[in-house]
């Protein structure tokens, strides 16, 4: 009986190592295939719903949002839609508010770059729904859903304003910023 103990013991101990938090019922990764450690991760909710989880990944841990945002080193974002309420429609017209405030309503020189990031979000958008935004110098923002790649981005001005929907100085949600950013 007590190795059964000391097996369950050890299963136990080595499962909490796999993820980096548990939000919303949610199993948070803490650390992407790519080596990305998660920095943060928190709740994207209105008017009393969760909508989403989200997350950053980072080479190394930051609660600098203006570095996170500039930087031109490998990074990612998650989200894990968490609620059957969002929509395409309002996935898509929460997005384009998001660049206009990242952006600070400057959108026209990579007005092309956000149409095509919207266009994402065109398929039907499901709870469960996996979405992942990974930046990589060079290769720019690769786009999955579920873990199939959708497209593929380029350009780091693209990069700073997709990150800075959630790290800008008027982010989607201030209390999702500082989770993401690991205050």
């Amino acid at each position: 009986m007590k190795n059964v103990f000391k097996i369950i013991s050890i299963i136990l101990l080595i499962s909490s190592f796999s993820f980096g938090a548990k939000i919303s019922g949610i199993n948070i990764p803490d650390t992407l295939n790519n080596g990305l450690v998660l920095n943060g991760a928190g709740i994207r909710s209105k008017f009393f719903f969760d909508l989403y989880v989200g997350a950053l990944y980072l080479k190394e841990k930051s609660n600098n949002a203006l570095h996170v945002i500039n930087s031109d080193e490998q990074e990612a974002i998650t989200l894990h839609i968490t609620s059957s309420m969002i929509s395409s429609k309002k996935m898509s017209d929460a997005t384009i508010e998001g660049f206009e405030n990242s952006t600070k309503n400057q959108m026209e020189p990579i007005k092309d770059k956000i149409d095509k990031f919207i266009s994402v979000f065109k398929e039907e958008i499901k709870d469960g729904d996996i979405y992942a935004f990974i930046y990589s110098k060079g290769d720019g923002t690769k786009i999955f859903k579920n873990n199939k790649l959708i497209t593929t981005i380029k350009g780091l001005e693209f990069k700073k304003a997709l990150f800075g929907i959630w790290l800008c100085e008027k982010p989607a949600q201030e209390s999702l910023k500082k989770e993401m950013l690991g205050f």
